[in-house]
């Protein structure tokens, strides 16, 4: 039987209503939404499916899950907002904000790898055992008291979790708030976007679990990849813990789901413009596509290039036939694309996880759908 799909789609854009489709009958997925802006506007708003591997209560338009690295997407916005205020210079050291992080040789590192992935800082040597992960203090203070694991700035390493907390210190020594307050005041309230770093409890009742992808191989522990997966490590069914829910882990545990990171990321897309409320400037938007590492990524193992918090479309990811794009995507299948050329934002939220950390063919065969459409 067909999974029943709600929602709005723009006759424009009815191949991506097909491609969502197309997930249930033969991708298999199980709960998910669907979401498109183009120039600042929904053309696509879809959901359907399942919260429970039962199949006995359906995914809801308000149905938030844990989203992983998208998650990554709103805290570089949130650090090229202060950037744009001229309240952060990415080009500065570090520890001009975070004067303890110049310990063990970082004096000179500069804001903008952490935005890079290019810190040398992708995992950690302190171990972080029992509920450490979940502690600022201590996270933020063992990153500081770390000496990296390679030369900062000269290649970029998968920041898998460590990537939030130092972003987020830089928020919080600025603006004396964490990054989950600053960006729901300054980016999710206004926008109107139900997507929270930090989940308070009484959203557990519109949050689903993930259901744990198939296991891969390991990497070599000794690798850099080994090192940076195994600590801090994390299974796929943490994000059922409440206390996972309720830490700020900026690189990983967003709860929302399309639309609500449509919502927040739509500025990013349209000049600094969403839903009538000016976020940040055209200039301060465009901050994304300076390059800032390209190469095969130290720990993910496939050639990336990074911009100012986003993967960047080209050779090695076409992610979109317009130069001016950016993405990023999330363990398990969820997705963003931020395309400026065309004002378009896209997301894919799913609680059926997969094996990869770069996406799969349910959200390419999405986005490929939205480009075949704005093609005609």
């Amino acid at each position: 039987m067909a999974t029943p799909i709600h929602g709005l789609c723009d006759p424009r854009f009815a191949a991506v209503k097909t491609a969502f489709e197309t997930n249930f009958s033969e991708h298999g997925d199980l709960g998910a939404s669907v979401a498109i802006t183009l120039n600042g506007e929904f053309v696509v708003d879809l959901w359907g499916g399942h919260v429970d591997e039962e199949r006995t209560d359906p995914w809801q338009e308000d149905t938030l899950v844990n989203v992983w690295s998208s998650t990554k997407t709103m805290a570089a916005m949130s650090l090229l907002l202060l950037a744009d205020r001229g309240e952060v210079d990415l080009h500065a050291p570090a520890a001009k904000y975070w004067p303890e992080f110049a310990a063990n040789g970082k004096e000179t590192i500069e804001v903008r790898t952490f935005l890079s992935h290019s810190a040398g800082l992708s995992g950690m040597d302190e171990k972080v055992e029992g509920n450490k992960l979940y502690d600022w203090e201590w996270m933020t203070s063992a990153l500081a008291r770390q000496a990296p694991w390679w030369e900062p700035g000269t290649q970029s390493g998968y920041h898998a979790l460590t990537q939030g907390h130092l972003i987020g210190e830089i928020v919080r020594r600025v603006t004396g708030q964490s990054i989950g307050n600053f960006f729901r005041q300054e980016i999710a309230e206004p926008t109107g976007a139900d997507f929270h770093i930090g989940a308070e409890e009484a959203l557990d009742a519109r949050i689903g679990n993930l259901v744990p992808p198939p296991s891969g191989p390991a990497p070599d522990p000794d690798s850099i990849a080994g090192r940076t997966f195994a600590n801090p490590g994390v299974d796929a069914t943490e994000p059922r813990k409440r206390a996972w829910r309720a830490a700020e882990i900026p690189a990983a545990n967003g709860q929302g789901n399309a639309r609500s990171i449509v919502r927040a990321q739509t500025a990013m897309a349209n000049g600094g413009q969403a839903f009538g409320k000016t976020i940040m400037s055209e200039a301060g938007t465009r901050r994304v596509f300076e390059k800032q590492s390209e190469g095969v990524d130290l720990v993910l193992g496939v050639p990336l290039t990074f911009g100012m918090g986003y993967g960047l479309n080209g050779a090695f990811t076409p992610i979109s036939p317009n130069p001016n794009t950016c993405f990023w995507g999330g363990y398990g299948g969820s997705s963003v694309i931020v395309d400026q050329d065309a004002r378009l934002c896209f997301s894919y939220v799913m609680n059926k996880m997969e094996s990869g950390l770069l996406g799969d063919p349910r959200g390419f065969g999405l986005a490929a759908a939205m480009y075949m459409s704005m093609a005609g």
